[in-house]
């Protein structure tokens, strides 16, 4: 469970997502960098959404720190590397299964920022493909806050912005998105039934890389506000 603002409401609202849905490779220039950093084997635009999933473990507030935890040097990586990614995040309101693209909005409780923190050795690596490098305790910061989507006239044209340190290495809009919302929604819906709660992440642009003890990564998405978290070692 995490607790976040709701815009222009005067209650916090509990998070307790039954699960995280993340889509992979939903930026065109993003799927160009991957592939040449090795953490993708696709080399086109996917037919359909590239899903999987981080567990709610990861869910962080702003404000909280990034934890790169000590078992990952036993592993003596030749070059060990933890990644940032921003992205913009879709909070379910209500219950849903095979939901029309149509009505995907009524399902929408609010936007919100995430951070995609990613272990790549883990990624890249494992039989078992991206789960564990996903999934590791922190690498999912969210906030600053919730905004329903009557608030914001168009996700679907939203900057959005990561800065490492002060500089900024990712700068996109969601309109570069190759599956949009409504299509996500409806997606998803048919594959895994949608709970109150759950969390939608729906991929990240170019600029990906890596972060270390000590930074601070911003993530700022237009109309919604600034996620800021620091980076520690364990």
């Amino acid at each position: 469970m995490i607790i976040l603002p709701m815009k222009n409401r005067s209650k916090e609202y509990e998070i307790n997502p039954s699960k995280i849905i993340a889509l992979g490779l939903n930026y065109l220039d993003h799927i160009k960098e991957s592939v040449s950093q090795a953490t993708s084997k696709s080399k086109g635009i996917p037919e359909e959404p590239v899903l999987f999933n981080k567990t709610p473990n990861v869910l962080i507030e702003n404000g909280s720190d990034i934890i790169i935890p000590n078992f990952l040097d036993r592993y003596n990586f030749k070059n060990p590397r933890v990644d940032y990614e921003a992205e913009l995040a879709i909070i379910i309101n209500r219950r849903g299964k095979d939901i029309p693209e149509k009505k995907a909005r009524e399902y929408i409780l609010g936007f919100t920022c995430m951070n995609d923190v990613s272990q790549r050795n883990l990624q890249t690596g494992d039989d078992s493909g991206w789960f564990r490098g996903k999934s590791l305790d922190t690498f999912g910061p969210i906030g600053p806050i919730i905004v329903p989507p009557d608030q914001i006239d168009d996700p679907q044209n939203l900057d959005i912005e990561c800065r490492l340190n002060g500089k900024t290495v990712q700068a996109s809009n969601t309109s570069k998105m190759i599956f949009k919302i409504p299509e996500i929604i409806s997606f998803i819906s048919q594959n895994f039934t949608l709970e109150k709660d759950d969390i939608i992440m729906t991929g990240t642009p170019s600029g990906v890389g890596p972060i270390a003890n000590g930074d601070i990564v911003e993530i700022e998405i237009e109309n919604i506000g600034i996620l800021k978290n620091k980076v520690r070692e364990e």
